[in-house]
């Protein structure tokens, strides 16, 4: 039997190479395509020997020739540190990529699948989040790069599968956290991981009660493997993402109790557009996916702290 050609963009970053991790174990033929702006080869050095994985160091903002069955879209930093690096590079990564990718797919016949994420829904209004609400983005602030960025690729997901056929699938990601984040990446939870393992003050940014929702890599990869062979017809989007709502000061608290740190929590100005509440409504992916969360926040961070523990 043949196996399925799986392209993988922004595969060696770190939901990246987790997805292909499970690609190969699933038996299938991995290209992992990535410009390792924001990826390592690290991340995927241990899959380089494979016979069924390939590495090509490639920008999706250029078009791709490949052949292949099914398409990930993951290309695009994710961190507001990184993504506010090079904003204007940010939002070609998510327009020219999802035309490149939409292209790719329109001539292969491949099923695409786009990494979108719950900046789509801004600082939102509503909570929990249902796909059907259309968001509250400043489309001038500093993190728009991004969360305009995914926006319009979006769109041009649902016009190419309108116009063209294009069998596409569009996954919106939460907050998601596990082995193999970058310890320089800014984000929430590494950032405060990073502290407490050297006893640093941990940083919150606002008064603490702003909340996230955070699901563990390995619960996010299996929602997003079950959204791209999910009934055909079913375009998404689709939330995925832990509806299980925590303060980012009882984050901050448990991660100084599970390190055992003596670490203090110091407090700093909120950044400009950053969201105060985010949490998923996950009922249409229990209903068409069967998928939920399974993995406990305390369970999660224990193996992300052991991983940062050896990296640091």
């Amino acid at each position: 039997m043949r196996k399925n050609r799986v392209l993988v963009t922004g595969g060696a970053g770190f939901l990246g190479s987790h997805l292909c991790d499970r690609l190969i174990k699933d038996g299938n033929d991995v290209i992992c395509v990535d410009n390792l702006f924001t990826g390592s080869k690290d991340n995927i050095r241990h899959l380089l020997d494979n016979p069924y994985f390939e590495f090509i160091r490639h920008d999706v903002t250029q078009p791709l020739f490949i052949e292949c069955d099914q398409i990930y879209n993951l290309a695009c930093p994710a961190s507001p540190k990184w993504y506010q690096k090079d904003p204007i590079y940010t939002f070609k990564t998510s327009v020219y990529g999802a035309m490149n990718v939409l292209g790719l797919a329109k001539r292969t016949e491949a099923r695409v699948l786009q990494a979108s994420t719950s900046e789509v829904y801004g600082d939102p209004e509503v909570n929990p989040q249902p796909e059907d609400y259309r968001g509250s983005v400043n489309t001038i602030g500093i993190r728009s790069c991004y969360d305009e960025g995914k926006r319009a690729a979006e769109t041009l997901f649902f016009d190419y599968h309108r116009k063209h056929g294009v069998d596409i699938k569009v996954m919106r990601i939460f907050n998601t956290y596990g082995p193999r984040m970058d310890v320089g990446d800014g984000r929430v939870v590494s950032n405060f991981i990073c502290q407490a393992l050297k006893g640093e003050d941990i940083t919150i940014y606002g008064d603490g009660n702003q909340t996230r929702s955070f699901c563990y890599v390995d619960d996010l990869i299996e929602g997003m493997v079950r959204m791209m062979n999910s009934r055909d017809g079913f375009t998404g989007p689709v939330n995925i993402g832990n509806p299980d709502e925590c303060s980012i000061e009882e984050l901050a608290k448990t991660v100084i109790g599970l390190t055992d740190s003596s670490s203090k929590i110091i407090h700093k100005p909120l950044p400009l557009d950053d969201p105060v509440r985010r949490k998923p409504l996950i009922d249409l992916a229990r209903k068409e996916l069967d998928w939920e969360p399974g993995i406990a926040l305390s369970e999660g961070l224990k193996n992300t702290i052991e991983y940062f523990a050896e990296v640091l």
